[in-house]
């Protein structure tokens, strides 16, 4: 009997031995699974290039504002489905008059190195951005605001030089995050960041990674996910291989001949989405016969835009309107306000001006969707007669020549990422930014007035009226020829929940899960 009982016993902690190792759930990278078989609230994204800072008064690259997005926050925050401002760190607002907007500030807010979001914390962070002395390189954001003043603690008044319509879009921009007083002044926010966001900043590897983690103080329920890496994978394809591994759970910005493999894989959903992105090609205007009518049309009319759009597996649309559909001021009837394809009419041009004879050059950055546009349009303006070559450039120098105007066409494009069309039309195409962003040196009074009384009220209407007239306008004055509008696309593991990126490419972890 004492041996059956011994016996029985150890039948039965074998068999339950082995139960255990089968019912328990096997941990994986892409699962990033841990004790007990729940998923570790964790999760990595690739990027292709370090960050230059984090600080939103001192930076404006994509790879900073990605991580800038999760540590700091603005007062207000554009709907991604109707790119509309909505309120943030701001309660409310009101416009006693045209040129003064009263902002009631959300109280009870801490920054985290635990002092207090308060008006005098956005007054200093604004007035950081306005600093020449700084050089913020979105100071232009604040540019018709004459002075920011603290009326109670929770109260801040910002009064404009003249009306300002895009005011609150400015407002919901990365770059207009408000910063911590305190640690901007004891330290390097561009290398120790300090928000009032969800997520706090713990280290930087320069080149390899950057780490944050869950703000378990933040002022609305925490985030749910504990850690975020931000992964440096310079190559795209690496990238990819990572997150099929699941040693990354995502990536954006999908490089178009690559899209087709992150489709393939089975563990991955991909996104993609109409974005306020614009590529264009364009024409300098202070030298002939680019600043001729006659020529820019000949050019529009032979080149066949969709045939480009198909390159790109998905990733741009075509619509020959400037402001595309994203963009406050979008009107569809400027989709087809443009020059048609038509090679027969481009070739009469181009044989009635006698523009065969005439050398044309394209300058060109020397990215991969820039190089696509440019042998495209080369071979298509040659088909019409024009005499056409590429002149590739170190993407930096491209950008200084540009700039300069050391250029006769040339491709380029603008993210737009507060989603108002005046923050297109004014810094590309109108006169005052000639030299700077308005890279084609478009020059046209009445262009310009249509521009600046669509920034010079708070009536929204009325600006969507006056941008719908300006966008026509520079539709049919061709000094530039939209190439395509992109799209926005995002790929992750299938254990991941919750992140959608809106229009501009942003994307905010907080209401991120895995699975």
């Amino acid at each position: 009997m004492k041996k059956n009982l011994i016996k029985s016993l150890v039948i039965f902690f074998t068999l339950s031995l082995v139960l255990a190792g089968c019912s328990g759930k096997s941990g994986n990278k892409a699962s990033g699974s841990s004790s007990g078989g729940a998923v570790a609230q964790e999760i990595t994204y690739a990027s292709t290039a370090d960050a230059a800072g984090l600080s939103p008064i001192d930076t404006n690259d994509q790879a900073s504002t990605n991580i800038i997005a999760q540590v700091y926050e603005t007062l207000f925050t554009l709907n991604p489905k109707t790119m509309e401002p909505e309120p943030l760190l701001a309660e409310s607002y009101e416009n006693p008059d045209p040129n003064t907007w009263v902002i009631k500030l959300k109280k009870g807010i801490k920054f985290h190195d635990g002092t207090d979001f308060n008006a005098e914390a956005v007054k200093y962070t604004f007035e950081q951005i306005k600093d020449p002395n700084r050089a913020a390189p979105r100071a232009s954001l604040l540019a018709p605001v004459d002075s920011i003043d603290v009326q109670d603690e929770y109260t801040v008044v910002i009064k404009t030089k003249e009306p300002y319509g895009p005011m609150l879009a400015a407002l919901a921009h990365s770059n207009a995050s408000i910063v911590s007083p305190t640690a901007d002044k004891k330290g390097d926010i561009n290398k120790n960041p300090v928000g009032t966001g969800p997520f706090k900043f713990v280290e930087w590897v320069p080149g390899d990674h950057i780490t944050l983690t869950r703000n378990d103080d933040y002022w609305r329920d925490p985030a749910k996910l504990k850690t975020v890496t931000f992964k440096v994978v310079p190559e795209a394809s690496t990238a990819i291989s990572m997150l099929q591994t699941g040693d990354v759970q995502f990536i954006d910005a999908i490089q178009s001949d690559l899209i087709s493999r992150v489709k393939s894989l089975k563990n991955v959903k991909l996104e993609i989405s109409e974005g306020t992105r614009v590529s264009y090609l364009g024409f300098n205007m202070d030298k002939a016969p680019f600043n001729e009518l006659e020529f820019r049309q000949a050019v529009a009319y032979g080149i066949d835009q969709e045939a480009y759009v198909k390159q790109l597996n998905g990733l741009g649309q075509y619509n020959e309107s400037i402001i595309g559909p994203k963009i406050f001021g979008y009107d569809k009837k400027a989709k087809d306000a443009g020059y048609p394809y038509d090679p027969e009419k481009a070739k009469q041009i181009v044989k009635e001006h006698g523009y065969s004879s005439t050398p044309i050059t394209i300058l060109v950055g020397n990215t991969g969707n820039y190089m696509k546009m440019a042998e495209i349009v080369q071979s298509q303006l040659s088909e019409i007669g024009l005499k056409v070559k590429i002149e590739s450039m170190e993407w930096g120098s491209f950008l200084d020549a540009a700039r300069a105007g050391n250029f006769e066409m040339t491709f380029l494009g603008w993210a737009n990422s507060t989603g108002d069309g005046s923050e297109l039309l004014y810094p590309n195409l109108h006169s005052d930014n000639i030299g700077s962003s308005n890279n084609v040196r478009y020059n046209n009074p009445e262009f310009d007035k249509l521009v600046d009384e669509s920034r010079g009220t708070v009536d929204q209407e009325v600006r969507k009226q006056k941008l719908n007239e300006a966008n026509i306008m520079a539709i049919k004055d061709a000094p530039m020829i939209v190439m395509d509008h992109g799209m926005v696309s995002i790929a992750y593991d299938k254990t991941v929940s919750g992140l959608t990126v809106n229009p501009t490419g942003l994307w905010y972890l907080y209401n991120v899960s895995r699975k």
